[in-house]
């Protein structure tokens, strides 16, 4: 500040150091990284179904001059004033993944441990209402962190969708009904847990260096990878219902 600065100005400055340092280590644990705070905070001047999907994009449209999709993770859009419309996003979402697993386990041909990809799969919906339940949250200088438990979700999220899928189409497979599914499950699922290591190395770390990409990464690996492999079996076990159930 210089020598003509006030005294009181001074102390300010010097009271707020330990703040700044105090925030700057927040930003760390998150995993969403300074960049991604810092430009947010520039912005505001100092600050799977596919209903879903769809008011995820819509609220991302509406929050376009604060949010960035390609640099910041859907869980970003947690954080501020409007956060609880994604934890409803994600609350509902993770219902309505459990019940589709229900009912692909129930319309599948029971096999010896056959209850383990479903189980894995309403794991994955269950991790989105945890998301939901522990959210990101945005500190008084608007930059967007964990608390502390919302990895966790995330994390249990992509593994166990991806794992899941590789153990569903084995299931697949010995359902004459759903054979021809299996392998487009079984390469979801490999493809699923190869970029979960990926984006851990590439992607999620501060100092990665496609970190400026995270949110478009995740959003690549929900809606190509995951998210259509959980439509295209629910599609068919629809068909399969209704032949079953249509009169003869």
């Amino acid at each position: 500040m210089g020598a003509n600065a006030p005294s009181g100005s001074v102390g300010k400055e010097e009271a707020d150091e330990p703040a700044a340092s105090c925030r700057g280590r927040t930003r760390s644990r998150s995993g969403l990284g300074t960049s991604l705070g810092d430009r947010r905070r520039g912005r505001r001047g100092g600050r799977r179904p596919d209903s879903v999907h769809a008011n995820v994009l819509a609220q991302g449209l509406f929050r376009l001059e604060e949010y960035d999709p390609v640099a910041e993770v859907v869980s970003a859009l947690e954080a501020g004033p409007g956060g609880w419309v994604q934890q409803a996003n994600f609350v509902v979402f993770g219902l309505l993944t459990i019940a589709f697993v229900v009912g692909l386990h129930l319309g599948l041909r029971p096999t010896r441990w056959g209850f383990i990809g479903p189980s894995l799969l309403v794991l994955s919906g269950m991790a989105l209402v945890w998301a939901a339940a522990f959210p990101l949250r945005e500190g008084a200088a608007g930059v967007t962190y964990d608390p502390g438990l919302h990895i966790v979700g995330g994390v249990t999220y992509f593994l166990s969708s991806a794992l899941g899928l590789i153990v569903v189409s084995r299931r697949l497979a010995a359902d004459s009904r759903f054979r021809h599914l299996a392998g487009y499950a079984l390469a979801a699922g490999i493809t699923g847990v190869a970029l979960f290591v990926l984006m851990g190395v590439f992607v999620v770390p501060e100092d990665a260096p496609l970190h400026a990409l995270a949110g478009l990464a995740q959003r690549i690996v929900i809606v190509v990878v995951l998210f259509p492999c959980t439509v295209v079996p629910a599609l068919r076990l629809l068909s399969v219902t209704r032949a079953d159930t249509a009169p003869l």
